[in-house]
């Protein structure tokens, strides 16, 4: 992975990346936006020394969503399809990323901003952040998909069909958020828990992971089969047989 980016700042410590977005005034989401997110989101699933991932916004704002003086001109033949393309990318590199991804919601999420942080596995919220997905006030439409796996289906309407501010109070309560606290507690909330998940064992969070992805579409007997599949496999790794040890010896373990 490239340190050399325009949109990002990245730092590593303990074995937890906190990526923070760096595109003043606002973090809105252009071409090389997108680009160095796929790069960094794929780099970082690859690293062992980076065990859980923390996303955040410099500044104000998370991301005040798609810089829109990037449009793709429609007139161009497959200007909306490369576009697109690079669109579900973007996204796609946070959700699939084989590590875990906690979205620190310090500002404005507004639009692909909101997308992106409902792409993290846990969300949390600064008190004086918020969601909203505006494309009905410029014509446009989307974020549908994503909106409807964290809201109940009146209030994903409500979000879409209004392109209303909801606060982090309110996403606490919703169940959309899982913490909301004072924005300058947010990222020492999210580092605590980033520090409780890369201490346990990186193959069954790994697993967890893909536990989660798999099963969401599949009914409840062939997600649980999935889901069995996997411990399976685990049962045969160096992480389960160091768990075995320490607790035989009544301590922690220590997972490689």
């Amino acid at each position: 992975m490239s340190g050399d980016h325009q949109c990002f700042q990245v730092e590593v410590s303990d074995r937890v990346a906190t990526v923070s977005i760096n595109r003043p005034p606002v973090n809105a989401q252009n071409i090389q936006f997108r680009n160095e997110i796929v790069e960094i989101f794929d780099a970082l699933g690859d690293r062992a020394d980076v065990r859980a991932i923390i996303l955040t916004g410099q500044g104000k704002t998370f991301s005040a969503g798609a810089d829109l003086k990037e449009r793709p001109d429609k007139s161009a033949a497959g200007a909306y399809a490369r576009h697109n393309r690079l669109v579900r990318a973007s996204f796609n590199s946070v959700g699939e990323c084989g590590k875990p991804v906690i979205a620190a919601v310090n500002g404005a999420a507004i639009g692909a901003g909101c997308v992106l942080a409902l792409c993290c596995d846990i969300i949390l919220v600064a008190e004086n952040g918020f969601l909203s997905m505006t494309e009905v006030e410029h014509g446009l439409a989307g974020g549908v998909s994503h909106v409807r796996r964290h809201f109940g289906e009146s209030d994903a309407r409500l979000l879409i069909y209004t392109a209303r501010r909801v606060s982090g109070p309110e996403l606490l309560r919703m169940g959309v958020a899982s913490a909301c606290v004072p924005g300058d507690a947010l990222l020492a909330t999210a580092r605590q828990i980033a520090l409780e998940i890369a201490a346990k064992s990186p193959m069954s969070i790994r697993a967890a992971k893909r536990s989660f992805d798999v099963a969401e579409e599949l009914p409840l007997n062939d997600g649980y089969r999935f889901e069995q599949s996997q411990t399976v496999a685990l049962a045969d790794s160096e992480d389960f047989r160091e768990a075995q040890r320490a607790f035989a010896e009544k301590r922690k373990p220590e997972f490689k």
